[in-house]
């Protein structure tokens, strides 16, 4: 290598080593206490690293800007390690900022990655996919002219993101579609409603969270009091709808859950780190009503909602109804960095109060109940849900008890669950899960009265 080939390979080892040492010092700043043998391994992959670096900058067919490497390079290495950690340039930082907020210009859709195909967990309520008929476990194979094989999850959001009034055309695989068929979606403002509510019949309301965002309690509180008012007194019984919620802000789901939980635990997390070792339990004070509660799930709950069901199921405060959950247990720690960039990493992973892993397993109800419907294009079948259990690299954990729930858990080749969203304004006296919750509260009012009558 000539003498100025190889002063430009110094300065740029010296560059990417400062780089990739903040990396390291950020994921596994345990490492300080390594023996030196062990240190000597990590500078020899480094080296390997910045010899890499310096052979394509000195040969591709074309010049390649160095942040664009080492951009490429970080988000190689996370999305290596699990299907949720990724790299967020400074502008999807940005835009996962603005999310937590509940407005954003976009389609509405959550998704991950599987087997490399941008596949949706679930569409957001009233939003452009949700009206287009889009489906959770669709396979986006497209985004306009863009193939989606390969394209990390910030890449795809952001062509997904844009204007109010654009349009953008997703190419759409689905189980039930002999080929894949192209969907045409005009960009909106989504500002998604976190909770909705309505009584469903005298004494007996009916409560959606769509999504855990910044100001779910403080709208939840205000749902349950207006049913209360409008009931003018305690509730006779709440059906709790997370279905097709997947997820969001932890303490959110946290404060949910201590709306119903009196003390105890709500939920625990795990992980290498002092840190990432947290506990969460219920604030004093005032808690809800002891009406019953059932608390409705399926494929399209992760996350946050498995939490709040989780807490529930095992204080005994609610039944679960409905079908296996998508079973979503890592704990992303969002780490900013210094060009305005971010880190999404896994650092933990969340336990139920009674020790169970939420983790590629979720939440099996205490009450198996499919929904019930007509047979129309694009409902799926449950067990084809997509659960995190399906998606590369996700972690296995083992329970204390090897148990998920008081019932057996049902294999997925037995589920035969309908998967539509529901929006509250919809009739729900059609929807054959919220009217198996509706007789089951008004059962168990029926017996408590049976037996004060002896």
């Amino acid at each position: 290598m000539s003498t100025k080939g190889g002063r430009n390979k110094r300065v740029l080892m010296g560059f990417v080593t400062v780089v990739a040492a903040l990396v390291i010092f950020i994921g596994i700043s345990s490492q300080r206490r390594c023996a030196a043998e062990g240190k000597g391994s990590d500078y020899e992959s480094i080296e390997l690293f910045t010899d890499v670096m310096a052979i394509v900058k000195k040969s591709y067919v074309e010049e390649v800007d160095t942040k664009k490497l080492i951009y490429g390079a970080i988000n190689g290495m996370l999305a290596s390690l699990d299907p949720h950690s990724s790299f967020m340039p400074p502008d999807s930082y940005k835009e996962m900022k603005i999310d937590t907020k509940g407005a954003f210009g976009g389609l509405g859709i959550e998704i991950t990655v599987k087997d490399g195909i941008l596949t949706v967990i679930s569409p957001i309520e009233d939003t452009p996919a949700y009206k287009a008929g889009i489906k959770s476990g669709d396979q986006i194979l497209k985004i306009d002219d863009k193939f989606t094989k390969d394209l990390n999850i910030n890449d795809a959001v952001k062509r997904m993101r844009g204007l109010k009034g654009s349009t953008v055309v997703l190419t759409i695989m689905r189980e039930t579609f002999e080929k894949p068929k192209e969907f045409s979606l005009v960009r909106d403002i989504i500002q998604i409603k976190s909770v909705r509510s309505r009584m469903l019949d005298n004494g007996y309301g009916y409560v959606r969270i769509a999504q855990f965002q910044e100001k779910t309690d403080e709208e939840l509180s205000k749902a349950l009091s207006s049913l209360q008012e409008d009931h003018k007194k305690p509730l006779s019984g709440l059906v709790l709808d997370l279905r097709n919620d997947p997820g969001g802000l932890l303490d959110q789901a946290v404060r949910v859950a201590d709306h119903f939980v009196e003390d105890g635990l709500i939920v625990y997390t795990k992980g290498r780190e002092k840190d990432s070792q947290m506990q969460f339990s219920p604030r004093e004070g005032n808690k809800e009503p002891g009406c019953p509660i059932v608390v409705l799930i399926n494929g399209g709950s992760a996350s946050a909602s498995e939490i709040v069901a989780g807490a529930l199921q095992d204080h005994k405060r609610a039944v679960i109804m409905g079908t296996q959950s998508f079973g979503k247990g890592p704990v992303q720690t969002i780490i900013p960095l210094s060009d305005d960039s971010g880190l999404r990493l896994t650092t933990a992973l969340y336990y139920t109060p009674n020790g169970r892993s939420i983790q590629a397993k979720g939440i099996t109800p205490d009450i198996v109940v499919e929904r019930l419907e007509l047979p129309k294009e694009g409902n799926k079948p449950d067990g084809l849900h997509l659960r995190e259990k399906d998606l590369e690299n996700h972690f296995e954990i083992g329970d204390k008890d090897g148990q998920q729930g008081s019932t057996k858990e049902v294999k997925p080749e037995e589920k035969k669950d309908k998967l539509t969203s529901l929006k509250p304004e919809d009739n729900l006296k059609n929807d054959y899960q919220v009217m198996r919750a509706l007789d089951l509260l008004k059962g168990w009012d029926i017996l408590k009265k049976m037996g004060n009558a002896k």
